[in-house]
């Protein structure tokens, strides 16, 4: 059986959801959305630990919300970076695995099954994503150019990566001064090799807007509540 290191990302401050505190603190059925990530994490034997990136300002009170749930699995904070990025490399250098998984703290309806499906895939990268169902154009201002919907994907989180071979491509990076948004693209970019793309799911948001909470508000009514 492998065995993961767990990267969650919780180093948002809340600026898009026009809150005065991060976004993972937010309530969702009188929970803090990062505890419904938490609690599902714990259930996997596989996962050995959990590496909270915070925000430094919030550190203590990211433990004291943790505190009372009572987890099993080993749970460390480190202080997260001034980006996405920074974040996942503090990350995975503090990792003690030699497989991770990286996921979002404000995505709350993964699931038990997503993440047991990551762990079982036989490959050493993987990633959820979806099929794209609207048309994307590329500009800002004006129309730049076509892209065609059917060769490209929305990612999803979880992902699952090799550490050292995500670090040694987070290095690159950083030499470089390179930016990307999430760790397939960074890994894709050094290494050209094959990350396989399992079926997401159209529950699995990440709660970003005001509008995301109340898509998530929804979810939650209809994937919890009528399943009781």
């Amino acid at each position: 059986m492998k065995e993961f290191s767990l990267i969650l990302l919780s180093g948002g401050v809340g600026k898009r959801m026009q809150l005065n505190y991060p976004k993972q603190f937010l309530l969702l059925a009188g929970k803090p959305i990062f505890i419904h990530v938490l609690e599902k994490v714990d259930r996997l034997p596989e996962i050995k630990e959990i590496i909270i990136t915070c925000p430094h300002d919030y550190m203590d009170l990211t433990e004291e919300t943790i505190t009372p749930y009572g987890f099993h699995t080993p749970i460390r904070l480190i202080e997260g970076g001034e980006t996405r990025q920074e974040s996942v490399y503090k990350g995975l250098l503090a990792a003690q695995y030699d497989d991770v998984i990286i996921h979002e703290a404000v995505r709350p309806f993964v699931t038990v099954e997503m993440f047991q499906r990551l762990i079982n895939e036989p490959v050493e990268n993987a990633i959820f994503g979806l099929e794209i169902p609207f048309t994307v154009l590329k500009g800002r201002d004006k129309v730049e150019g076509n892209l065609k919907r059917e060769e490209l994907i929305n990612v999803q989180l979880p992902h699952k990566f090799s550490k050292d071979r995500l670090l040694y491509a987070h290095e690159c990076a950083r030499e470089e001064n390179l930016q990307f948004t999430e760790d397939a693209s960074l890994h894709f970019h050094y290494y050209k090799s094959d990350i396989t793309v399992l079926k997401g799911s159209d529950h699995n948001i990440k709660i970003t807007t005001p509008v995301d909470r109340k898509i998530a508000e929804a979810i939650y009514k209809e994937t919890v509540l009528m399943t009781d």
